[in-house]
C-alpha cells in the first residue's frame, strides 16, 4: 500500500507530517502553499476547475490524478481547510462539514488577514503547528470516532508486510496446534525481513503482470516458464463429515488413469528419458514431476528440481475441493490411498527445499501442515523433524506449547528428539532479554529439569553428540559406566536409529559456548544421582529395553526420505533389501486401490527362444507383429532389434583379438606376459 493510500486512510493530507530541521528550506510546493497563495501561482500552475475552485500547483504531474477528490474539499475563507478534513473523516457529519467549527475558522481568518510581506515559511510552520494540536485533541476522542480502528487495521496491513514488532504473541498462537498461517507458507514473507523487499521481489514484478492462470495458489506461486496449465484429470472429492473432521481424498479420471500406466512402464524401464517424453504430453502430471525432480538432484541440478517440485503442488492445489482448508488443520487425507500420497511426498520435498534454502519459518508451516493431514498416523512422522524447525525458526513457544498439549496421548518425551529439543528452547527462552525476570528464572529451572531427564532416559546420546560437537569431555564423563561407550552399545537398535536421526540432523544447535556450559552442569547433576543409587535409572532403562524392540514403517519411511547417512545405515535389512521407488517409498501394507493397473503380457509366454534373447538384451526389443509397449518410447520391432544387435555383436568382435586366447607354451608353464 502506497504513502498517500495510507495518509487517506488516516485522514491526513500532504503537508502534515512533523517538521524536521530542513524543512524550512524547500521551495514552495506544497498544497498549503498553493492554497495560501492561489492568485499568485501562474498559468503553469492551475488546474482549471469549476467556479469558486482554486488551482493546484504540483511539482509531479502524475499528482494530478487524484486532484479532482482535493477539489472537492470544502473551501473555508477562501482556502481549503485540512482541520475539518480530519474531523470529518472520524465524524462523517457532512453538516460539521460545512459549517466548520470556530478553530477552523479562526485558523481560515489568520491565513487570511497575515501581511503579503510575510514570510510564507513562518506561517506555514504556525498553521502545521495547529493542526498537530487539533490532531492530538482529535486523538483524545479516538474511542467515539472509531480512529483507533483504523489505526489498527493499518498496523495490521503494516505487519502482513513481513515486518517483526515486538510485542504479545500473535492471536493465531491460541488457535489450534496445528493451525497454519497463509502468509508463511510463501518464502518470500520470511526473505524479505532478512533481505528487505526490493532484493525479494525486485525481479519478480515485471513478470507478474504477464502472468495468466486460473486462479491463485498459497502453496507456490506460478511462473511464466511452466508450460501452460490445463486440467490433467485431477480432482478431489469429500468422503464423509464427522466430529468436526472433512475426509478427502484425490480422484484420477480415466485419462489421467492411462498416463499413471504409462508412468510406471516408464519407471520400470529404468530411464528418466521416458518420464521426460511422459512429461512433452501431460505436463502436470504428478508423480512423474516427483520422479524426475529426484533424478535432477541426483545430478546436482538443484534449481530444476525445486522448479518440478514447484509445478507438482501447482497441479495438486488447482484440484482442490472446495472446502478443503490448508490452515483449519480439520482437513484429513487418507496416506493409504495412492491418489493421496503424492501430495504429502510434494510438500515433504517441497519443505526440505525450503530448509535448505534458509527459510526454517516456511519450511515449519508446511509441516505442520502436513502433520495436521493425518496427525494420529502420522505417515512420515513428521513429530520427528517438527522440533528441529521449531528450534531454527526459533519459535521455542511453539514447541514448547506442542509439547504441553501432545505429552499426555502422544508421550513425546519417549522420542529422543523432543527430550533434548524441548529443554533446549527452555533454556533459549531464558536467554532472552526481553522477558520478566521470574519468567527466565522459570524457563531456566523446567529446562534444567527436564534435560536431567532426557539424559537419564538416553544416556546414549551424551557422547555422540558430544563427538559430533567436537568437545572432548573430561574423563570423569567419557569412563564412567552410565556415559561411556557401554551406553550406546547396549541400547537397542530402534533406539540408536532414532538417536542417530536426531543427531545427524540437529547437533550444530548445540554448539553454543553458553549451551555446552549448560549441559555440562546438568551432566554432573545426572552422575551424582547415578552414584547415589536413583530408582529413576533402572525403571528408564528397563522402559528402554521394552519399547524400542523395532522401529514401526513410518518411521524408516521417514529415515529414507530424510536421506541422512547415520540414520540410513541403521535401518534393517528387511528394509533395505526392498525395491523403494521415490515417488512412493515404502507403501502401506493396507493399501487401498481405487484402480488396478491392467496387467501386462510377460514374455516368458512367447515361446520364440531368440525373442527371449533379444529381450534379454534389449528391454525395448518387441516381435515382429506385437504392440510395442505403451509409454515406453523407443521400442523396438523384430527387424530393428536384430539389426541394432548385429552391430553391437559387430563393435564387440572388432574390439576382440584372438591372440590373447592362447594357450600357454611349453616353455612358459605359468603363462607370463600371454594373459592381460
Amino acid at each position: 500500500m502506497s504513502r498517500r493510500a495510507l495518509r487517506r486512510l488516516r485522514g491526513e493530507q500532504r503537508g502534515q507530517e512533523p517538521l524536521g530541521p530542513g524543512a524550512l528550506q524547500f521551495v514552495l510546493c506544497d498544497d498549503d502553499d498553493a492554497e495560501e497563495e492561489g492568485p499568485k501561482r501562474g498559468p503553469g500552475g492551475r488546474r482549471p476547475g469549476g467556479s469558486g475552485k482554486e488551482g493546484v500547483q504540483v511539482n509531479n504531474r502524475f499528482e494530478l490524478i487524484n486532484v479532482e477528490d482535493l477539489e472537492d474539499d470544502p473551501v473555508v475563507n477562501g482556502g481549503r481547510s485540512d482541520c475539518v478534513l480530519t474531523d470529518t473523516a472520524v465524524t462523517g457529519n457532512k453538516g460539521r462539514f460545512q459549517r466548520g467549527n470556530p478553530e477552523t475558522k479562526r485558523e481560515g481568518n489568520v491565513a487570511k488577514a497575515a501581511p503579503p510581506e510575510q514570510p510564507n515559511a513562518s506561517g506555514k510552520l504556525r498553521k502545521k503547528k495547529k493542526k498537530q494540536k487539533n490532531k492530538k485533541n482529535s486523538a483524545g476522542e479516538a474511542s467515539e470516532s472509531g480512529l483507533e480502528d483504523i489505526d489498527r487495521i493499518l498496523e495490521r496491513i503494516e505487519d502482513g508486510s513481513g515486518l517483526s514488532r515486538p510485542g504479545p504473541p500473535p492471536l493465531s498462537s491460541r488457535k489450534h496446534v496445528l493451525y497454519v498461517e497463509h502468509r508463511h507458507l510463501n518464502p518470500d514473507t520470511e526473505l524479505k525481513r532478512y533481505f528487505g523487499a526490493r532484493a525479494v521481489l525486485g525481479e519478480q514484478r515485471p513478470r507478474q503482470r504477464q502472468r495468466v492462470y486460473p486462479k491463485c495458489t498459497w502453496l507456490t506461486t506460478p511462473k511464466s516458464t511452466w508450460p501452460r496449465y490445463s486440467k490433467p484429470g485431477l480432482s478431489m472429492r469429500l468422503l464423509e463429515s464427522k466430529k468436526g473432521l472433512s475426509f478427502f481424498a484425490f480422484e484420477h479420471s480415466e485419462e489421467y488413469q492411462q498416463a499413471q500406466h504409462k508412468f510406471l512402464l516408464a519407471v520400470e524401464s529404468m530411464e528418466p528419458n521416458n518420464i521426460v517424453v511422459l512429461l512433452q504430453t501431460s505436463p502436470y502430471h504428478v508423480d512423474s514431476l516427483l520422479q524426475l525432480s529426484d533424478a535432477c538432484r541426483f545430478q546436482e541440478d538443484q534449481e530444476m528440481a525445486r522448479d518440478l517440485i514447484e509445478r507438482a503442488l501447482y497441479s495438486m492445489e488447482c484440484a482442490f475441493h472446495p472446502l478443503f482448508s490448508l490452515t483449519s488443520g480439520t482437513c484429513r487425507l487418507d496416506y493409504r490411498r495412492p491418489e493421496n500420497r503424492s501430495f504429502y511426498l510434494a510438500l515433504y520435498k517441497q519443505m526440505s527445499f525450503l530448509e535448505k534454502r534458509g527459510c526454517p519459518r516456511t519450511a515449519l508451516e508446511f509441516c505442520k501442515l502436513i502433520l495436521s493431514l493425518e496427525p494420529d498416523e502420522d505417515p512420515l512422522c513428521m513429530l520427528l523433524l517438527v522440533d528441529h524447525l521449531a528450534l531454527r525458526a526459533r519459535n521455542y513457544e511453539y514447541l514448547i506449547r506442542l509439547f504441553q498439549e501432545w505429552e499426555a496421548h502422544r508421550n513425546l518425551s519417549q522420542l529422543p528428539n523432543f527430550a533434548f529439543s524441548v529443554p533446549l528452547a527452555y533454556f533459549l527462552l531464558s536467554q532472552q532479554t526481553d522477558l520478566p525476570q521470574h519468567e527466565l528464572s522459570s524457563a531456566r529451572e523446567k529446562a534444567s529439569l527436564l534435560i536431567q531427564q532426557a539424559l537419564t532416559m538416553f544416556p546414549g546420546v551424551l557422547m555422540p553428540l558430544l563427538e559430533c560437537c567436537s568437545v572432548r569431555p573430561d574423563a570423569t564423563v567419557s569412563s564412567h559406566r552410565f556415559f561411556g561407550p557401554d551406553a550406546e552399545i547396549s541400547q537397542p537398535p530402534a533406539l540408536t536409529q532414532l538417536v542417530s536421526l536426531y543427531l545427524g540432523r540437529s547437533h550444530f544447535l548445540w554448539k553454543e559456548p553458553a549451551t555446552m556450559s549448560w549441559l555440562e552442569e546438568n551432566v554432573r547433576e545426572v552422575l551424582q544421582a547415578v552414584d547415589a543409587g536413583d530408582p529413576a535409572v533402572e525403571a528408564c532403562e528397563s522402559r528402554r529395553k521394552v519399547l524400542y524392540q523395532r522401529a514401526p514403517r513410518n518411521v524408516h519411511r521417514h529415515v529414507i526420505l530424510s536421506e541422512i547417512r547415520e540414520a540410513v545405515a541403521a535401518l534393517p535389512p528387511d528394509v533395505t533389501t526392498q525395491s523403494v521407488m521415490g515417488f512412493d517409498p515404502l507403501p502401506p501394507l493396507d493399501t487401498i486401490y481405487s484402480y488396478v493397473r491392467p496387467e501386462r503380457l510377460s514374455p516368458v509366454s512367447h515361446g520364440n527362444t531368440v525373442a527371449l534373447f533379444f529381450r534379454s538384451l534389449l528391454p525395448n526389443y518387441t516381435v515382429e507383429g506385437e504392440r510395442p509397449e505403451e509409454g515406453v518410447p523407443g521400442g523396438l520391432n523384430h527387424n530393428q532389434g536384430l539389426n541394432r544387435l548385429m552391430l553391437a555383436v559387430r563393435d564387440m568382435m572388432a574390439n576382440f583379438h584372438f591372440n590373447d586366447l592362447e594357450a600357454p607354451r611349453e616353455d612358459n608353464p605359468e603363462g607370463e606376459g600371454d594373459w592381460d
